[in-house]
């Protein structure tokens, strides 16, 4: 008997057993082959499709053009048989599963067969890599390996389904068509006519708001523009309108989602809260009522809804439809360690069991990047294995895996390959899939390469910080991305260079892969500023001026960003050209002067411990902040900014300045009031000039507010300065969220 199993992305293999030795098949041999490819008489598209790719890879290994003929009762062997042929209707007996394939030997004879969908060309695909040594390892043209003789070994029986009915690993791979069919990968854009966040995709707030408010979430007893009154008949109609023209332009699409809007401010009205109340007390009560609904007048499609934010948890009494389908987001957890361990994770993993009580049709929306920077190093590839089969021992049926989408993100290239061969086969080993990557991508600078990944995994976890998707490498300044670290890992990929630096092409790809760690160089530098690791050093004057260097490095990073194909460095962020532009503001900014530089600072209420920058420090280091509020500033959560500083001696002060963070979006505003009181004992303080009162506008628009204050008595000697920036009472109505604070967030405080 012999036993055959080839490959990585097997779902279902079963072998059959033969009495004595099989003979192997010698496809072609020398150049010469004495087989054709057999189509039927009347092929279907991806039949013809099937044929001609495996003719074509078989002409590029071994030099032979195979013919393509159609079948018939004088059809001889050897042949190699494609889809629906008599032969092949023969060894499937007719029935496949959805997206199976099956390749067998019969004799001399191969035979191919798929069920629906694409399942006939992903078999041709898993015989090219499993055994012919092709390999697709990007949107590249394939690996091919050159040989005159191809030998296909005897009495093989090779049948597979894919593990998930959905399975999408978005990176910019996935704009290859051949790429995900080579690893039986879909895209979320030819499988839905509407995709993700949609309610205002669907009821427009542009388009009705403002004559039909009653359309819209009812929000702390005001209607806003944040969700939809799911109980409003009239809500229902235009989505069922908005629909049937939809899927009249659009007849082909496989799943219409009609889920809410990637904010918070569900409706709160009468009628919305007595059916929550009715499905369990929570929000997503009415959202799986209101999507059965609209589900019930299309019974022949498939609807997909967000089990996310505020609709996370499942409701009771309630099943989603048949043809409705759950994403349920696993966002809030921490991805240093699986989701069957990680702490954070505990909330979707109740989530995860309620929602599988009440449906078969459970997608997860998975994420394995960290958002708000796309090139920082993410080490999180021993998770990705047990996500996975955790996941699939858990029942669900799909997995959108978010990466950096259509731009080219931290190892996107090895992230995306394993992530597609653990969705076809949970039990692979990520290590031995990442080495081979390594070594046929990277060529010689594969052991640098492994040895780079390996001790950034080692420093995260020995760290024992956390991974978070919204993270930001800056704050890893202690950690695995400490400067000693990023010395070291510089050292590993200076080997790597060295050792592919006569292929050009290689060295390519070793450059793109440096990024990530080039990129955490520049954004420590804003962190550091007129410190050590900073981008500004002084002159022979004294005076802060960029390093001129550092201006060369940020210019060689754009430039080598856009040869890497980046077009953007964070989820809705800058795309290269316009990071240069906010480098250049930064080195035109400059360091502004203060007689506060590294004087003592007391607070009378603590900060948010969650981004806590510097500490104290962080008013009086020289540094400004930009516009991202998880370095550099220092927060306020629901309380006051009482900020002293002690000057160390007494001194002449004209003004007090000071940047505060305008960012609506993650519930930052201005304070309400800043007050500068100045004493010179540190027990009587005065006020230094009239209190600044301010406004918030009703907008979501980011940016770095300035605000100071004269002195009216600029000749008196102060040593103390009292900053006091009073916070928000509540979140403004037009930003309102449920148990949210506002916060505040303030830089620097500049004396001068």
């Amino acid at each position: 008997m012999m036993l055959r199993l080839y490959g990585l992305l097997v779902a279902l293999i079963t072998m059959s057993a033969c009495n004595g030795t099989a003979q192997e098949v010698i496809l072609t041999n020398n150049g010469r082959s004495d087989y054709k490819i057999v189509v039927p008489k009347e092929p279907t598209a991806i039949e013809q499709r099937s044929a001609k790719v495996l003719q074509s890879y078989i002409q590029k290994v071994s030099g032979v053009d195979l013919p393509v003929i159609p079948e018939t009762k004088n059809t001889t062997t050897p042949s190699i048989y494609i889809g629906h042929t008599a032969k092949g209707d023969r060894a499937t007996k007719g029935k496949m599963a959805d997206e199976a394939s099956l390749f067998k030997t019969d004799g001399k004879d191969l035979i191919f067969c798929g069920g629906s969908g694409k399942g006939l060309i992903y078999g041709i695909y898993a015989f090219l890599e499993n055994y012919l040594g092709c390999k697709k390892l990007n949107s590249e043209p394939a690996l091919i390996p050159a040989s005159k003789k191809i030998r296909i070994p005897g009495d093989i029986y090779d049948e597979r389904k894919p593990q998930f009915v959905y399975r999408e690993v978005y990176y910019p791979a996935s704009h290859d068509a051949e790429y995900l069919e080579w690893n039986q990968l879909q895209r979320l854009d030819d499988l839905w006519g509407i995709w993700g966040h949609s309610f205002n995709k669907l009821v427009p707030a542009q388009t009705y708001f403002s004559t039909h408010p009653e359309y819209y979430s009812q929000v702390g007893g005001k209607r806003e523009a944040t969700q939809l009154c799911l109980s409003n008949e009239d809500v229902f109609k235009i989505v069922v309108a908005e629909l049937k023209k939809r899927m009249a332009k659009n007849p082909d699409a496989m799943y219409w989602s009609i889920s809410p809007n990637d904010d918070a401010g569900n409706c709160t009205c009468d009628k919305c809260k007595a059916i929550d109340n009715k499905y369990g007390g929570v929000p997503s009560g009415s959202l799986v009522n209101f999507v059965n609904k609209v589900a019930a007048v299309f019974p022949d499609q498939k609807f997909t809804t967000l089990a996310y934010g505020y609709t996370h948890k499942a409701p009771k009494n309630i099943k989603p439809a048949d043809n409705v389908y759950v994403f349920l987001s696993d966002i809030d957890a921490y991805r240093d360690k699986p989701l069957a361990e990680e702490g954070s994770a505990g909330a979707f993993r109740n989530d995860l069991k309620a929602w599988n009580a009440l449906t078969n049709n459970l997608f997860i929306w998975d994420y394995i990047v960290e958002f708000t920077n796309y090139l920082a190093p993410f080490p999180n590839f021993p998770t990705l294995a047990p996500n996975i089969h955790f996941l699939k021992s858990n029942g669900v049926k799909g997995i959108f895996a978010q990466g950096s989408g259509d731009t080219y993100g931290e190892w996107a290239e090895l992230r995306s390959y394993v992530m597609a061969k653990l969705l076809a086969d949970d039990k692979a080993d990520t290590k031995q899939l990442i080495s081979t990557f390594l070594k046929d991508y990277y060529g010689s600078a594969a052991p640098s390469l492994q040895q780079y990944i390996n001790e950034v995994q080692d420093r995260l976890l020995s760290s024992k910080r956390k991974l978070d998707i919204y993270g930001n490498p800056i704050n890893e300044w202690k950690s695995y991305l400490s400067p000693e670290s990023i010395e070291e890992y510089s050292t590993v990929f200076d080997n790597a260079e060295a050792a592919v630096e006569g292929n050009p092409t290689l060295l390519d790809r070793v450059t793109r892969a440096r990024l990530p760690l080039e990129y955490v160089v520049l954004q420590q530098a804003r962190f550091y500023g007129i410190e050590k690791h900073g981008f500004l050093i002084k002159d022979r004057s004294g005076k802060w001026i960029v390093d001129p260097k550092f201006a060369e490095k940020v210019t060689r990073f754009v430039a080598n960003c856009k040869k890497a194909g980046v077009t953007e460095l964070a989820e809705v962020g800058l795309n290269p050209d316009q990071y240069q532009e906010e480098w250049n503001g930064i080195f035109k900014d400059g360091a502004i002067p203060t007689k506060a530089l590294g004087a003592a600072v007391s607070l009378q209420y603590g900060f948010t411990e969650d981004y806590p920058a510097k500490g104290t420090r962080t008013l009086t280091d020289g540094n400004r902040g930009y516009t991202d509020f998880s370095y550099n500033w220092l927060c306020f959560y629901g309380l006051p900014m009482v900020a002293t500083i002690d000057l160390g001696k007494s001194t002449t002060v004209n003004k007090v300045m000071m940047h505060f963070l305008d960012d609506p979006r993650h519930w930052i505003f201005q304070p309400e009031k800043v007050t500068v009181e100045v004493s010179t004992d540190g027990v009587k303080y005065h006020a230094m000039a009239s209190p600044l009162s301010i406004t918030n506008t009703a907008d979501d628009v980011l940016a770095v507010k300035e605000y100071s204050l004269a002195n009216t008595h600029p000749s008196e000697q102060i040593r103390y300065i009292k900053v006091t920036a009073n916070n928000l009472n509540a979140v403004p109505s037009w930003r309102y969220r449920a148990n949210k604070k506002p916060m505040i967030a303030c830089d620097e405080i500049y004396v001068q």
